[in-house]
């Protein structure tokens, strides 16, 4: 694993967990630069799900973070 989004798209879902509300997932990882669009990867891999105000980890999400562990 010696991409760094890729590093970190695994530490946002071991962070995310079970679950958090949107709010604070985007205070601490919606990110404006280019370079380390954490967030943004995790979504367009369909690593996490967003239903009513509440960010999850999806099947794929949790394989990916067993996988990366």
């Amino acid at each position: 694993m010696n991409d760094p989004v890729e590093a970190l798209v695994t530490d946002l879902l071991a962070w995310i967990g079970p679950g958090r509300p949107y709010a604070e997932v985007m205070d601490a990882w919606r990110t404006s630069c280019p370079r380390l669009p954490v967030w943004e990867e995790a979504n367009l891999r369909g690593y996490v799900c967003c239903e009513r105000q509440h960010v999850s980890l999806t099947p794929e999400g949790v394989q990916h973070l067993r996988a990366g562990r």
